[in-house]
């Protein structure tokens, strides 16, 4: 007999319970005392206005690298997305292969991650601002290019056709038909985007390339835990107005009906939509120059060291198997950290509202929280290995689970967890099979597709000392070892690539209709 729905919910939860077990070995004596003054000092950071001063200065730079590689990364992402849409080709060529062909090969950038783009341009171009814009759009402007093209493929062609068939132009046609029902999707998915872009550029930083990572992952090395928490604080009230801003532009902007034409022209809100995208050109070309990015800097490449002088031998003696299986240990127990702790721990604290606010706290910190600082973090205690490593990176998924559990369980219709609570049962058993009935589901298909981010983000814990290719990725670009760092981020891009094709087979799975 099959488990219900929620229950499946819960099964990931399962995989602490041997953690837990292998946890007590894996321990060393000496950094618990450095753990509790880390958390002691989340009440009292450093309010030293020099301190403060550097901390914002370098919030700024993250935040504008963010803006700047989201914008651009849009605009890759809208041309690339029209570019790859079988719907657009078809209705100019009569054929879909071109599309087919465009996919394929985005497909190579959106599977390599960040991290990786800004360390291999660093490398190419030196140390500028614009390194971290660039590793941003690339792998970002891929993804929106096919989250685009799937919503354009997945529109109805009925208005498109009748267009056609009354003697419209191809291109007038698409833009007509298409246009205005494709853009809720990009207002909805750019604003996650943006999200995203802020949380890469901190990351982009704890690996040298400015901002405030830089001074996080200083203060942590230092071991200044006040000055720590103080950058953490103001990364979390930029975070939370930022979701905060993005959320009431979408309630606002995608509400049915607000892009109709109004009877004195265009309605309120959809000027206010056009004005805001016409002040962002300024608003980027004022933040490029502050920060001081130019883009024809990134034209002036400079010698690799080493380059062409690769032992391939030795290249293909490396421990592959050791170091694929210890990446996909590490994404799986990552993932189904993630995946089993949310609904766990928001039943846990479903009866009080106040502890419920206190797992928001914690779920937004792991948010921000850049994963390659909780490796650091935890071994003060743990071993480095591949536990500790997913307990990082699953630390910080379950800030993202987290939150999008919480959305959709406030969104769910409440009657069938009334019903049950009036029925008599308790507040978690009502919470439990009254609305994660309904949301099991999606919320696994999500899970599933967490699980394939995951196994992108494996290399930043990788790179700082835990195990699997991440680990080897950073000796072979510290020793300039070009042979083993193509053949390793080739191998990252196969795994990507596989796991895409399986979390998309997971999602299509359980989004099916029974």
């Amino acid at each position: 007999m099959k488990p219900a729905a929620p229950l499946l919910m819960l099964l990931p939860a399962l995989v602490p319970v041997p953690l837990a077990v292998l946890l007590p070995g894996l321990t060393h004596g000496g950094g618990w005392d450095l753990i509790g003054s880390f958390a002691a000092a989340a009440v009292t950071p450093s309010l030293d206005p020099l301190v403060l001063g550097s901390l914002v200065r370098g919030l700024g730079v993250t935040a504008g690298m963010a803006l700047l590689g989201w914008a651009a990364s849009l605009v890759l992402g809208l041309l690339l997305g029209v570019a790859s849409s079988r719907t657009v080709w078809r209705t100019l060529t009569g054929t879909a292969l071109p599309a087919s062909l465009i996919r394929r090969l985005l497909a190579i950038p959106r599977s390599i991650h960040e991290l990786i783009w800004g360390l291999l341009l660093l490398q190419l171009v030196g140390l500028q601002p614009a390194v971290a814009v660039l590793a941003i759009a690339l792998p970002f402007g891929a993804l929106v290019a096919r989250v685009l093209s799937d919503l354009l493929d997945a529109l109805s062609t009925a208005s498109l056709e009748a267009l056609r068939a009354s003697g419209a132009p191809a291109p007038a046609a698409l833009l007509t038909a298409l246009g205005p029902a494709l853009l809720p999707g990009v207002l909805s998915y750019g604003g996650y985007r943006l999200e995203c872009a802020l949380r890469s550029a901190t990351l982009l930083g704890v690996f040298g390339l400015g901002g405030l990572g830089t001074d996080l992952k200083l203060s942590l090395q230092s071991l200044e835990f006040h000055e720590l928490w103080s950058g953490l604080w103001l990364l979390l009230a930029v975070m939370l107005a930022l979701e905060g801003s993005v959320s009431l532009l979408r309630r606002r902007w995608l509400a049915p009906g607000r892009f109709v034409l109004a009877r004195r022209g265009v309605g309120e809100r959809s000027r206010e939509m056009l004005l805001a995208t016409a002040a962002l050109l300024p608003l980027c070309a004022l933040v490029g120059h502050r920060l001081g990015v130019d883009p024809s800097a990134l034209l002036a490449w400079q010698p690799l060291p080493g380059l062409g002088q690769g032992d391939w031998a030795t290249t293909l003696a490396l421990p592959w198997p050791r170091l694929v299986g210890g990446t996909l240990l590490l994404t799986v127990l990552a993932a189904t950290l993630a995946v089993g702790l949310a609904p766990l721990l928001l039943l846990l604290v479903a009866p009080r509202a106040w502890a419920r606010r206190g797992l928001q706290l914690v779920w937004a910190l792991a948010r921000l929280w850049p994963p390659p600082l909780s490796a650091l973090l935890l071994l003060f205690v743990l071993q480095p290995g591949v536990v500790t490593a997913a307990l990082a990176l699953g630390f910080h998924n379950l800030g993202v689970l987290g939150r999008l559990l919480l959305e959709s369980t406030d969104d769910a219709d409440p009657a069938a967890e009334e019903a049950l609570a009036c029925g008599g049962s308790g507040p978690r058993l009502a919470l439990l099979y009254g609305r994660f009935s309904g949301l099991a589901r999606p919320y696994l298909a999500y899970g599933a597709y967490r699980a394939d981010v995951i196994l992108r983000e494996s290399v930043v814990v990788g790179l700082a000392g835990a195990t699997g290719l991440g680990s080897q990725l950073l000796e072979s670009l510290s020793s300039f070892a070009w042979d083993q760092l193509l053949a390793l981020v080739a191998a990252y891009a196969v795994l990507t690539l596989l796991g895409e094709d399986l979390s998309d087979r997971a999602r299509r799975r359980w989004l099916a209709v029974a």
